[in-house]
């Protein structure tokens, strides 16, 4: 990949560039955190039930720190890449990696899980498995092609992102928050459609974007210098001229998010006592061990110089995303020249977990004591219901023509706002703007209307007002 091709300073929809203090880059952060979609993540479950007394981490503040590790990522990146490739960059790119792609890999983890509906993958399983059960129902499922199928039967929040950062919706400016090729590059993990994805493939195990919005991805991957994929097999063959290698700056977003939720679920853990202090302790110091043992007794005695107990998981979190941070920087250079070929099939922190065991041992001890745990699986069923029983409410009425609705069912299609309402005869774009409406919601939106329309709870009140995209 030519790496003064792998960036643009144009966006979607206006494309005009006008000359600010503020470099465009730094304008798609801006853009996302006033973004109501991006203030919706306040009230997204990251993995504990919301609110509670105690405070935790929920998908906003998971994304800004996110975007916190992302930009001094991006700052090494830019500054390696500058450094190793002088006479290969122009006098622009050089300043664009210099100074310009911290911003770009800051936005794009900002916006990173944007498309998760609630109640994260729960909220993603209740959506795929209503329609998979709908599987046999051919008068249902003759509506919808086998790449609109596949979009539907396998819904995940990755491509849903961006659609919810670009798509028109009905009465609203095209090109949806207008954010640069570059930023929505770097949040593209599964460059490839929904037919196409093979789990044993880094870059297919899921899918980029929805049949819908192909349009746009394709714009982002020319104007993004993205490698097509020169793989075959016998899966998909017709798909493979839209099955793309990841971009660059992909690995780096997803390097932040998978230190960033590794590490913060234990501290976490550790408020809400799921997990015991002294366990949390040697969970954390065995993985700074494994980096420098010799510094184990400095962090230990600064560890004793703390008295508060969340203080001292604290500092053990803030040494071991700063020890990620570093190594990632140092694998994303040993690994470069493969990831501008395609080659790379391995994540950067798996890379990390490889020669650290300690790593590895986290993994597996969150998914036994955190994610097992009772309140976590109790969330998880909640929201799995909730969603599945907005989907039955409103796809069925949606799909019949207006004229052959019952009363009831024209009332549930009055509940869906306008902007997802799609002035079209395509059962699938008809499906689409529920699951816009649906997946866009907040997880007390979500509940508070499944309890309405259920009639467990009557009566008006601001959430029942209206919803805004």
């Amino acid at each position: 990949m030519d790496l003064n091709k792998i960036y643009s300073t144009k966006r979607t929809g206006k494309n005009t560039v006008q000359e600010q203090s503020r470099s465009i880059y730094r304008r798609d952060y801006d853009r996302i955190i006033f973004s109501s979609a991006f203030r919706r993540l306040q009230n997204k479950t990251q993995v504990f039930p919301l609110p509670g007394s105690i405070f935790v981490h929920n998908r906003l503040t998971h994304s800004l720190e996110v975007s916190s590790v992302g930009r001094s990522l991006g700052a090494i990146a830019g500054e390696y890449i500058a450094s190793k490739y002088p006479a290969d960059l122009s006098p622009e790119s050089r300043e664009f990696y210099l100074h310009d792609l911290q911003d770009v890999i800051a936005a794009a983890c900002l916006c990173h899980d944007i498309g998760n509906p609630s109640f994260g993958h729960s909220g993603e399983d209740a959506i795929a498995e209503y329609f998979r059960e709908k599987e046999q129902d051919c008068a249902f499922k003759n509506g919808f092609s086998e790449a609109h199928w596949a979009d539907l039967t396998n819904f995940e929040g990755n491509a849903n992102a961006i659609r919810c950062l670009t798509s028109q919706q009905s009465g609203k400016e095209s090109g949806g928050l207008g954010l640069t090729y570059p930023t929505l590059a770097s949040i593209i993990k599964y460059p490839c459609a929904s037919t196409a994805i093979n789990k044993k493939i880094i870059h297919r195990k899921k899918f980029g974007y929805l049949q819908a919005d192909k349009e746009v991805f394709l714009e982002i991957a020319a104007e993004t210098g993205m490698k097509k994929d020169p793989a075959k097999d016998a899966q998909s063959p017709e798909n493979h001229a839209d099955i793309y290698c990841r971009h660059p700056f992909v690995w780096l977003v997803e390097a932040a998010d998978d230190i960033c939720y590794n590490i913060i679920d234990l501290e976490d853990a550790h408020r809400l006592r799921i997990i015991e202090h002294n366990e949390c302790v040697d969970v954390l110091l065995n993985l700074l061990n494994e980096q420098d043992i010799s510094r184990s007794g400095q962090i230990r005695e600064r560890l004793t110089a703390i008295e508060d107990k969340n203080a001292q998981i604290s500092y053990l979190r803030a040494k071991s995303i700063n020890y990620l941070i570093y190594r990632t920087g140092e694998l994303f250079k040993e690994n470069l020249d493969k990831i501008l070929s395609g080659t790379l099939d391995c994540a950067l922190y798996d890379l990390i977990k490889a020669s650290n065991s300690s790593l590895s041992y986290i993994g597996k001890f969150s998914v036994e004591n955190i994610y097992n745990h009772r309140s976590v699986v109790e969330i998880e069923n909640a929201g799995y219901n909730v969603m599945r029983g907005l989907l039955q409410h409103f796809i069925p009425p949606i799909l019949k023509p207006e004229h052959h609705r019952r009363k009831i069912e024209d009332k549930a299609v009055k509940l869906i706002p306008r902007q997802f309402l799609f002035d079209t005869e395509s059962p699938y774009m008809k499906v689409l703007g529920v699951i816009d409406y649906i997946s866009g919601m907040t997880d007390n939106y979500a509940v508070d209307l499944y309890k309405r329309i259920k009639g467990i709870d009557m009566g008006m009140n601001s959430g029942s007002m209206s919803f805004s995209k």
